[in-house]
């Protein structure tokens, strides 16, 4: 890869010293935006040396992206204005849809690396701005005006600003007022609409050099495996002499390989929370949802025997004032029953037991027990038990059930033994099976395949989630501790319902049963970048007037998880069950975040806070979704200058990304901050998981562990997925309700979690053909690990041939015999290969035949 990257360099500067002595001194840009794709495609250029015939370059490549808005549905660019001031730099303003009062601003120096976008206010009278935004410039202000619609009468207003932060009220100007220097060029043989700038030759040749190279990065991207019959048509088994140098080592993080838990495709309610009642609360609202599904309320999942009028929802004086809704049922004829659907049913097993509890109480003086019943959609009795008697105050009844047969798609029945009004509320099934046998616990199977990944760390409650959609929408981990009751319900941003059953005390609680280090991730002040509410986007923050406070709520959750029960939040810990502290060490600080001023200042104050108070914490930073761009770097320029111990990086790449880019970390200044790579997959169209998604996720893993020096953490996203509920693809795991499917990248995973080290050792291949594009399709990793004693050998072939490979580990001090072979191995379309383990023998000079599209994992005991 890197000689590639050299030869390119090389080309281009070759023609460039070809083309120094007959290139203009000055030429012409035209920037300009279409309307292709309903206004999302952005920034585009086109340059001319007579303003007369002007060269596009793309098609349809932008140079600039709007951020604004929701996923999609807005980041919209319209009328882009493109000017430079005195000191040199360029400045693009851009109205950005038709129902907003704001517009957008960005800067740059070289036209092609931008600064963070701005989205000032310009309302007027409570009126929006409709787009045409057009600019001159004063010796002391920079002057705006923009055309505007209002009550179907077109007018213009103006405002200024000296700096691009702060602006004079609006005020209603004259079409004199309008300086609209948009012209008319043909490009491509389409008439387009934008402004004609004068500049150097070398702005010009710096734009096209920046788009050279991203199509080039392109060609790159598009690499797959899946072409290797054609592209290595001729090609023959190989040789390969791999030697381990002991004497070059560094320490490798022990927290490497951990899990990113997102309540995304229904992975909590209804997937790791075991409950099996949905909706238990009656707390569904149509806000949830994206289009505010009005079937999607407090009676979604329930339904009543009896006459309509027999169910209603009531909110005076519930069970607690954050469960604000509950059910009244009328009973008018004894036998008449609430049903719930569970999700997409319950699944019972034979002989299990199940603890139901309900809050109840009697309504206009009525009486009696509950019958509590599982049944068949036919009414056949799988289960049955029934209540103390209500009375006319909210009390809490439980009992047993135990299923007397299996069944995939049971209901829950209660059948009030009397005729009145009953209230009934937090209605609950839970399996007395858990992980662990925890109360409110997991779903077991899916708890022991996440440990089974032998993780480190787990990062929770989500990403996206986290920060929500909108300021109403941040998680607050306090509406999530204590009595199931007192819990507080919220949408969540991906379109569907969070009970807060699994809350912090459940993750802190996980974490310790499988020995992974607990990493909460905590908005840093600002909702999610693709917020829909309000249709702003990550544009706004937590008023600061606002912001001691919710500083505050950081510093109670460690105080929680770590103070002592003499503390004011360490007892509630105390009270709820774990009287020791969790030992909390890490703390992540926004997720993948519009790295603004907005962002910086929040981030800033809580950083410093955490810094003060509890020292010892380390702080994850956040540096953007991507692993470029604006975002990755005014990020990582924040974090250097805060001297943040930690930021966390995302990207999802396709193959060829991973096969290019193995020096990624190589590259990395070991002085700054450390890396926890948050979120990252292989994608591939179609989004599925199979031997070529699998085995490009343990190149890039046995390049971390190169880079262990740098990397401290990973972990995959996202981690689960219910079959039928997913709003993204692909997930590690997936699940219904009765079974688990492990992915090809959940295999990979295992095997790096369950054979990581704290000693990275280097090693050396070298192949019988030295072709570039051979050498990087083969890797290799040895670490060793202290506590096992054992040297790990890891070795991908991402090649369609056998590699006979000789191991050299004549200076390593390991055991010669049996050593522990593990082969994943398929086809590179493959989704079902999974790994398998025999005993190999191994000396200190040993052969071994590398399989066509492997991970090989080969561990030695060393010794003592």
């Amino acid at each position: 890869m890197k000689r590639i990257a050299l030869l390119f360099s090389l080309v281009l500067l070759i023609l460039a010293q070809n083309l120094l002595a007959n290139q203009p001194d000055s030429a012409y840009v035209f920037s300009y935006a279409t309307t292709k794709n309903g206004g999302h495609n952005g920034l585009h250029y086109a340059w001319s040396v007579d303003r007369k015939n002007w060269n596009g370059i793309g098609p349809e490549f932008r140079f600039l992206f709007c951020d604004f808005g929701a996923w999609g549905s807005q980041k919209r660019m319209l009328t882009p204005f493109l000017f430079q001031d005195q000191q040199g730099t360029w400045h693009a303003i851009w109205s950005l849809n038709e129902q907003v009062g704001q517009f957008a601003h960005a800067a740059t120096n070289d036209l092609f690396t931008w600064e963070p976008q701005s989205y000032p206010e310009v309302m007027h009278d409570g009126n929006v701005m409709l787009p045409e935004v057009s600019y001159q410039s004063d010796e002391q202000n920079y002057l705006i005006t923009w055309l505007s619609n209002i009550d179907g009468v077109q007018k213009v207003f103006k405002t200024s600003t000296a700096d691009f932060k702060s602006y004079s009220p609006t005020v209603e100007g004259t079409e004199n007022d309008r300086i609209n220097a948009r012209e008319e060029v043909l490009i491509d043989g389409n008439k387009q609409l934008g402004v004609i700038s004068k500049v150097s030759w070398p702005v010009i040749d710096g734009f096209i050099k920046f788009y050279e190279l991203s199509k080039f990065r392109e060609i790159q991207r598009s690499e797959r495996l899946t072409n290797d019959a054609e592209r290595f048509a001729d090609l023959k088994d190989l040789k390969a002499e791999i030697t381990v140098d002991p004497k070059n080592t560094k320490a490798i993080s022990d927290l490497l390989i951990g899990v990113f838990f997102e309540d995304i495709n229904y992975a909590a309610d209804g997937g790791l929370y075991a409950e099996l009642i949905q909706n238990r609360g009656f707390e569904y609202n149509p806000a949830d949802t994206k289009f505010r599904d009005l079937n999607w309320n407090s009676k979604n999942a329930w339904s009543f025997t009896g006459s309509e009028s027999g169910f209603s929802i009531d909110t005076l004086a519930p069970v607690h004032p954050k469960q604000k809704h509950f059910a009244v049922l009328n009973i008018t004829n004894e036998g008449e029953a609430l049903e719930n659907e569970g999700f997409d049913g319950i699944l019972l097993k034979a002989g299990d037991k199940y603890n139901f509890s309900v809050f109840a109480k009697g309504l206009t003086g009525a009486k009696g027990k509950l019958l509590v019943r599982l049944v068949d959609e036919n009414g056949k009795v799988y289960a049955q038990a029934s209540t103390k008697s209500i009375n006319a105050d909210w009390k809490k009844l439980e009992l047993v059930l135990t299923a007397n047969e299996s069944i995939r798609n049971a209901r829950l029945q209660i059948v009030p033994q009397f005729t009145g009004k009953v209230a009934l509320d937090m209605i609950s099934l839970f399996p007395q099976q858990t992980f662990k046998g925890r109360k409110n616990g997991l779903r077991p199977d899916l708890a022991q395949a996440i440990a089974d990944l032998h993780p480190r760390f787990v990062r929770f409650p989500g990403g996206c989630v986290t920060h929500g959609d909108g300021l109403d929408n941040i998680y607050r981990w306090k509406n999530t501790i204590g009595p199931l009751e007192s819990r507080k319900p919220d949408r969540n941003i991906w379109n569907y319902h969070q009970s807060m059953g699994l809350g912090y005390f459940e993750y802190f609680q996980f974490c310790e049963d499988i020995g992974a280090e607990p990493l909460p991730v905590i908005a840093a002040g600002v909702p999610c970048q693709n917020s829909s509410t309000g249709g702003h986007g990550q544009q706004c923050g937590i008023p600061m007037c606002d912001m001691d406070q919710y500083v505050q709520d950081i510093l109670d959750l460690i105080e929680w998880a770590n103070g002592d029960k003499n503390t004011k939040w360490g007892k509630l810990r105390a009270e709820a069950g774990h009287p020791e502290p969790f030992n909390l060490k890490y703390v992540g600080i926004g997720n993948e975040d519009l790295i603004t001023d907005i962002f910086e200042e929040r981030f800033t104050m809580i950083f410093n806070a955490i810094k003060e108070k509890y020292p010892e914490i380390t702080v994850i930073g956040t540096v953007g979704p991507f692993s470029e761009g604006t975002d990755y770097r005014v990020g990582w320029e924040i974090a250097t200058k805060l001297q943040v111990p930690m930021v966390d990086e995302h990207y999802y790449q396709p193959p060829g990304w991973y096969l290019s880019n193995q020096d990624f970390y190589d590259r990395y200044d070991r002085t700054k901050s450390k890396v926890y790579l948050g979120e990252y997959a292989t994608h591939i169209p179609g989004r599925r998981l199979n031997m070529e998604t699998a085995l490009c996720d343990a190149l890039h893993l046995i390049n971390v562990e190169r880079n262990a020096d740098v990397v401290s953490m990973t972990s995959y996203a996202p981690l689960l997925a219910k079959h039928g509920h997913t709003q993204w693809n692909p997930d590690l795991i997936y699940f219904n309700n009765s079974e688990v499917f492990l992915t090809t990248d959940y295999y990979v995973q295992k095997l790096f979690g369950q054979n990581s080290g704290d000693e990275y050792l280097a090693s050396l291949i070298k192949l019988s053909d030295g072709n570039e594009n051979l050498k990087k399709r083969v890797a290799s990793s040895v670490v060793f690990d202290r506590e096992s004693g054992d040297y790990i050998l890891k070795l991908a072939n991402l090649l369609p041939v056998q590699i006979n490979s000789t191991i050299n580990l004549a200076d390593l001090p390991v055991i010669e015999g049996d050593a522990e072979l593990i082969t994943l191995q398929g086809e590179v379309t493959d989704e079902k290969a999974k790994p398998v383990t025999s005993k190999f023998l191994v000396s200190s000079d040993f052969e071994i035949e590398v399989p066509a599209y492997s991970l090989t994992v080969i561990r030695l005991k060393s010794v003592r």
